[in-house]
């Protein structure tokens, strides 16, 4: 069981990013997936998260507007696609996945999370 993100790099504010989460050796379609980002000294905190088959979303609010998740349950994907980037969005972006029965299920509590990917580094200078 592995979840991958990648994507990460160092970009402008103002810039666009897009984030990745490959999922293996689970049956990605049966899974809520969620991004959650911590930056340097600071507690790791919620971004978005995905239901696993309704495509229900739910956003922080400071990223709300600025940033879409999605998923491809056909390729064991989840993405994060990340608009008019802040310096203040820099930090390790996580993905998270839980098994659900319920479709439109979703969580922002990392700890309802049992299935951790090892983080992608974004750095957003100004």
């Amino acid at each position: 069981v592995q979840l991958q993100a990648s994507g990460g790099g160092l970009v402008q504010a103002g810039d666009p990013l897009r984030l990745s989460c490959e999922a293996s050796g689970i049956t990605f379609s049966m899974y809520i997936m969620g991004w959650f980002r911590q930056a340097p000294g600071k507690e790791r905190e919620f971004v978005a998260a995905i239901s696993r088959s309704t495509g229900t979303t739910y956003y922080s609010d400071s990223v709300k507007g600025r940033f879409t998740i999605s998923r491809d349950n056909a390729k064991n994907t989840m993405y994060l696609q990340m608009n008019s980037l802040k310096p203040e969005d820099t930090a390790v972006y996580a993905c998270a996945a839980r098994f659900s029965y319920r479709p439109a299920y979703y969580s922002t509590r990392s700890e309802d999370y049992n299935i951790w990917g090892q983080g992608t580094l974004v750095t957003v200078s100004s």
